[in-house]
């Protein structure tokens, strides 16, 4: 199965940019999940095997059941060591833009981003990037960025002499970005490409308990919550949305990754075509993130780009409003009555 993703020409523009690069960074969007944290460590694995140290620097904290990938000790965190970062991007050559389209996905790194001197490549699969680069490898039909490395790195001829520091958060990322590979993940390229992980014995079913059988009691809790108080199901829009406010959070001492996922369990309602959430933020002041997932052809990106502030995938978006959670409902019951026809269809 041919799996190449590069041009020839990407591919001998790409070469030459690594090889004449010094000071190399890796950089990903806020909020870090998954495919940013397994596609940034996976390029900087890469990359390593070339002689190249590459930095990753991610806007904030990620979640704490990624902290096992291997050399996540490795991560600078902007939001913790700014002037740091700031230097490593002023004296940069090179920098990696992974798993984010436009440079507003960096948050409050932006302006250090765009403000240095070096060359940027975009890797991504998100609908139309607008960052600057010199080189943008952006796969939208792909499941995820991680396999855009993956593939990256098979065509480069590179596979074979990597390990399981590359292996294990490449599956990581493509298992995260598609829910365990239950959405987005019908292409027989995927399930090639994992048969391809596995020769470098990862235990996958490993992967999938540190992801997702990794969570606190108060996180345990959280869901019976959301579940039993909080849910709004609309059946005759065939939705469902919960709203969790910054008090309830503390509530449950909530910390970053608490809210993963739960914006999936409600579509296992029967005939449920859209769930939604809601949660603020827990330090800002009106601030509420919005999460969406869909099912079938229900275009939810398209309801996070007129509503949300926001963007994504045909059946996994996000965005952001700035409102109190009250406000934020209201959209979202706007939102739903707009797109009422497509939810019943």
């Amino acid at each position: 199965m041919n799996i190449d993703i590069l041009t020839e020409d990407q591919l001998a523009e790409l070469s030459q940019l690594i090889s004449t690069s010094q000071n190399i960074v890796i950089t990903c969007h806020q909020s870090p999940d998954g495919d940013a944290i397994g596609s940034s460590l996976a390029w900087a694995s890469y990359l390593g095997s070339l002689g190249k140290e590459a930095t990753i620097i991610v806007p904030d904290q990620y979640p704490d059941f990624l902290l096992w990938l291997p050399n996540t000790e490795k991560i600078v965190r902007y939001d913790k060591h700014k002037e740091k970062c700031d230097m490593l991007l002023k004296i940069a050559d090179l920098i990696f833009c992974l798993d984010y389209n436009t440079p507003s996905r960096v948050d409050e790194m932006q302006q250090a981003l765009l403000d240095t001197q070096a060359q940027r490549v975009l890797i991504d699969h998100h609908l139309n990037p607008d960052v600057p680069t010199v080189l943008t490898i952006s796969h939208p039909e792909v499941c995820s960025t991680s396999e855009i490395v993956f593939r990256i790195v098979w065509q480069m001829g590179a596979f074979d002499n990597l390990d399981k520091h590359f292996a294990i958060p490449v599956y990581c990322g493509m298992m995260t970005d598609t829910g365990g590979f239950t959405f987005a993940s019908t292409r027989p390229e995927i399930f090639y490409i994992i048969s391809l992980l596995l020769t470098k014995h990862i235990n996958k079913d490993k992967i999938y308990r540190n992801v997702y059988h990794n969570y606190s009691e108060n996180r345990l809790r959280l869901m019976g919550y959301v579940l039993y108080e909080k849910l709004v199901y609309l059946q005759e829009y065939n939705a469902a949305y919960y709203a969790l406010t910054k008090e309830e959070l503390r509530g449950f001492r909530f910390s970053k990754g608490d809210a993963e996922g739960l914006v999936n369990i409600p579509q296992q309602i029967k005939g449920l075509r859209l769930s939604i959430s809601l949660r603020e933020d827990t330090e800002k002041e009106r601030l509420v993130w919005v999460s969406l997932r869909s099912v079938d052809d229900f275009p939810c990106n398209e309801m996070a780009e007129q509503f949300f502030n926001g963007g994504g995938h045909l059946n996994a978006s996000g965005g952001r409003l700035n409102c109190t959670i009250d406000e934020a409902i209201e959209t979202v019951k706007r939102a739903i009555i707009a797109f009422a026809e497509k939810l019943k269809g």
